[in-house]
């Protein structure tokens, strides 16, 4: 009864335990849902509230109704066909501002649309007997990533059609500009055109003086210019002082401050010289002003006086340049452009005449413009400075061919080889591109001529005039990298040479690319055809899905250089500091150094790439394919690279080790990832391939430690005793520095040769490195003692037996007796016994 009660108190306790700990259950939530939730914040969200939250979203575009409109305006004025360049350009320019803006707008939302993609793919693939909350996850998820990548599929398509429209325009642009060259008129040795011409000009300049007398008369205007009168005056008092003095002035500071200092003498004329150009160019700004600054001019004379300072900086660049090019800066030096002394004034003549020439035709060509010139009288005009322009072109390149070259001496060089090594000189290359250049002239100036003269002036005058204005973009290009070589002369103080140094040539090789766009606008490029190419180098270019900007490039190659450092800068820290202070050989630091360097650049490669954002998923089946080809086509660099990582990980060989490779033997002096460099004992480098030393037969001589074997050959006369010659041959061992006494060296008698008996000394060195000398020494020690001893050293003798002796002899001889002929039997002289070395080689 006692045993029943304490089982029914027993169960009462259990029972009231199991209804608490229910109760603090269902107080405590599930761990499994708590995570759910923490993971997945939208997970316990209803339909409605995920719908709400999606149309919470930002719109694509804020601004879609005006780039509607403007594209809307654009078609229609395409398709009308009607529109002006003009109106075309301005359109063309807004049409750009967008394309730009959509162009950023592609990568909206990219980060959030990553991590949806990363959220659908951990759901997996649909399945037959799937969960429904996945599928409902899957679906709300998926449909969310379809309301993100809206706006960047949008303003995708936004930018193509912006793009296709300003596509559009340039080609109506440039057809425009074919016509205007095919376009073609009276010819200019018409003489009523010449009659016309000077009709025009006087026509033009009665226009022009009749606003001014229109501008007089008004007597606001009239009091107005009075009041400006004064200021006018001081205008025109700078102009004839800056234009007049200001030549004068240059050219004495530089007389000044050259003779006074002889270091970076080119620098500082330069510097100067440039007064010649902006004194007198303020002079003519300051001309201008004096008669703007009247307000009597009217609207064509305004047209006209705003062309005059762009025209006269071309005759001003005409005087400084030919003294820049022609003639040297500097006592003593060459000028930047070598042609013979006797023409240096006549070209300096003719590029000042090229700047006037051009100054006229800009100034015609604003002035028939502002007066509205007929098609004949104006292309009679263009001619005529054309001509000018061709002739001064022509006289040109003559000059230019010529150079003051001093050839080699005939009986230095051979005149072919002279010819082959100038044309890869630096100075033949000047040479070649002079030549070229003054046939490219001559040819501008003859066709242009042939073509003004049928009648086609518009192609005359884009032929003649940019190759003028092409000669002074180029002159410049000349005097700039003279700059750059007095500039590296001044900084390293390095004078021989200095023309040639690599510096320098990176330095014109950067202006040469930056005068490109220069050219292209001189021979008619349009500014939008420049912007043009710069979006589209902005824009990068795309493989597969991945598209790739200059701006990630830049910045791959930025972070890809810093990493880079940053492992040199490791790998010197180690080499130098770390690595002595442990007790890892030679071997082992430069396998970690080596190890270091390879697995640095794996790193920086993969940081320079997650820094610039290039995705190279897109770019997977692209490399697959080409995997294959290249496994074939590299699988030998491949193969050596394995080695190369083989052999710094197991380290069979080092840096310094003696290794035989086949018939190679020599000293490991480098182990890169490709090759192994040997340097053998006639100090020539063999590059080893490391698949050779992987998967060939290696002798290490000095691996672990530099002890080794010497076996020296000795060789006595037969009769000599043995034991003698063995108890000579251990002196001698055991006499030596660095042999080892343990293990102790030994002497063998080999056996019984075909001249002699035959010994060998085996003695173990300290240091196998001096194996050949060791030889030396005891070779040296064995032939004094064996002399000393009376011993032997036997060398092969011959006997010679001949069959008809008596037809060696000439008639009458005396007959030899028959038998052996040997040493004893003959004289000296006669003896036909051959000694030879013991390696079989004919001694004597």
């Amino acid at each position: 009864m006692t045993a029943l009660l304490r089982l029914l108190v027993v169960v009462a306790v259990l029972g009231l335990a199991g209804a608490a700990a229910a109760q603090v259950g269902s107080l405590v939530p599930d761990p499994s849902e708590s995570e759910q939730r923490e993971a997945d914040p939208a997970a316990g969200q209803s339909d409605a509230e995920l719908a709400q939250q999606a149309e919470a979203l930002p719109p694509a575009f804020e601004d879609l109704g005006e780039w509607e409109n403007l594209a809307t305006r654009v078609e229609e004025a395409l398709a009308a066909g009607r529109v002006s360049t003009q109106v075309l350009d301005d359109l063309r320019g807004q049409l750009t501002v967008w394309r730009d803006r959509f162009l950023s707008r592609q990568t909206i939302n990219r980060d959030r649309i990553t991590t949806l993609r990363d959220q659908i793919a951990a759901l997996g693939d649909p399945v037959e007997d799937e969960d429904p909350r996945v599928t409902a996850r899957r679906s709300t998820l998926s449909e969310r990533l379809q309301r993100l990548r809206a706006p960047g599929l949008l303003a995708q398509e936004a930018h193509e059609r912006a793009d296709g429209l300003i596509a559009e325009i340039d080609t109506i642009i440039r057809d425009r500009q074919a016509d205007t060259l095919r376009e073609r008129v009276q010819s200019p040795l018409n003489p009523l055109g010449w009659a016309q011409a000077l009709s025009g000009l006087v026509d033009g300049y009665g226009l022009i003086r009749a606003e001014v007398l229109s501008e007089w008369n008004n007597e606001i205007r009239r009091r107005s210019a009075l009041e400006a009168l004064p200021f006018s005056a001081l205008y025109l008092l700078a102009a004839i002082v800056l234009l007049t003095r200001g030549p004068h002035w240059s050219e004495r500071l530089q007389g000044r401050v050259t003779t006074r200092s002889k270091r970076g003498r080119g620098v500082w004329r330069f510097l100067l010289s440039l007064g010649t150009v902006v004194l007198p160019y303020l002079g003519v700004v300051a001309l201008v002003q004096s008669i703007e600054i009247l307000d009597l001019v009217g609207r064509r004379g305004a047209l006209v006086l705003d062309s005059l300072p762009q025209a006269a900086l071309m005759p001003i660049l005409g005087h400084w340049m030919s003294r820049m090019l022609l003639f040297p800066t500097v006592a003593g030096a060459a000028p930047a452009l070598e042609v013979d002394e006797d023409l240096r004034g006549p070209g300096a003549r003719l590029i000042v005449l090229m700047g006037y020439v051009l100054a006229l035709t800009l100034v015609l060509t604003a002035f028939m413009d502002a007066t509205a010139f007929d098609a004949v009288p104006r292309a009679v005009l263009i001619f005529a400075c054309g001509l000018a322009l061709a002739v001064v072109l022509w006289r040109l390149a003559r000059v230019l061919r010529t150079t003051n070259a001093e050839p080699a001496q005939e009986d230095e060089i051979d005149p072919a080889e002279a010819d082959a090594s100038q044309e890869h000189t630096p100075h033949g290359f000047r040479l070649i591109a002079r030549r070229l250049l003054a046939r490219a002239l001559t040819l501008l100036a003859w066709i242009g001529v042939l073509a003004g003269l049928l009648g086609y002036v518009a192609a005359f005058e884009l032929l003649v005039v940019p190759a003028a204005i092409s000669l002074f973009v180029l002159g410049l290009l000349v005097i700039l990298q003279r700059l750059s070589v007095d500039l590296y002369t001044l900084l390293s103080g390095i004078e021989d040479g200095a023309q040639d140094a690599l510096i320098p040539v990176l330095i014109g090789f950067a202006l040469s690319l930056f005068s490109l766009p220069v050219l292209a606008l001189v021979w008619g490029a349009r500014r939008t055809d420049l912007t043009e190419l710069l979006a589209r180098a902005q824009e990068g270019f795309a493989i597969g899905e991945t598209r790739i900007s200059p701006t990630d490039f830049l910045t791959f190659a930025l972070v890809f250089a810093a990493a880079y450092t940053l492992t040199r800068l490791l790998q010197g820290a180690l080499r130098s500091s770390v690595l002595p202070r442990t007790k890892i050989d030679i071997g082992g630091r430069n396998a970690i150094v080596a190890g270091t360097g390879y697995v640095g650049i794996v790193l920086a490669g993969i940081l320079a790439i997650t820094t610039a954002g290039i995705d190279l998923s897109g770019l997977a089946i692209v490399a697959g394919a080409l995997s294959v080809g290249i496994g074939f086509g590299l699988q030998n660099i491949v193969s050596n690279f394995v080695s190369g990582i083989i052999l710094l990980i197991e380290r069979p060989i080092s840096e310094g080790d003696w290794i035989q490779v086949g018939t190679e033997m020599g000293y490991v002096r480098d182990i890169s990832v490709r090759s192994t460099r040997i340097e053998t004992f006639d100090r020539t480098d063999v590059i080893i391939p490391n698949a050779d030393l992987v998967s060939g037969q290696v002798t290490n001589w000095t691996r672990g430690n530099s002890v080794g074997r010497v076996i020296v050959p000795v060789g006595v006369a037969y009769g000599t005793d043995p034991k003698t010659v063995e108890d000579i041959l251990l002196e001698i061992a055991r006499a030596h520095p660095l042999v080892l006494a343990n293990p102790a060296p030994a002497v063998l008698f080999q056996g019984f040769g075909e001249n002699s008996l035959d010994f060998e000394i085996r003695a173990i060195l300290r240091d196998v490195n001096w194996v050949l000398f060791v030889k030396s020494d005891m070779n040296h020690q064995i032939a004094r003692r064996f002399a000393e001893e009376g011993i032997e050293i036997p060398f092969p003798q011959r006997d010679l037996w001949l069959r008809n002796p008596d037809t060696l002899r000439g008639p009458g001889a005396p007959q030899a007796p028959e038998g052996p002929v040997g040493d004893a039997a003959r004289p000296a002289d006669q003896s036909l016994a051959t000694d030879t070395d013991p390696d079989g080689g004919e001694a004597g």
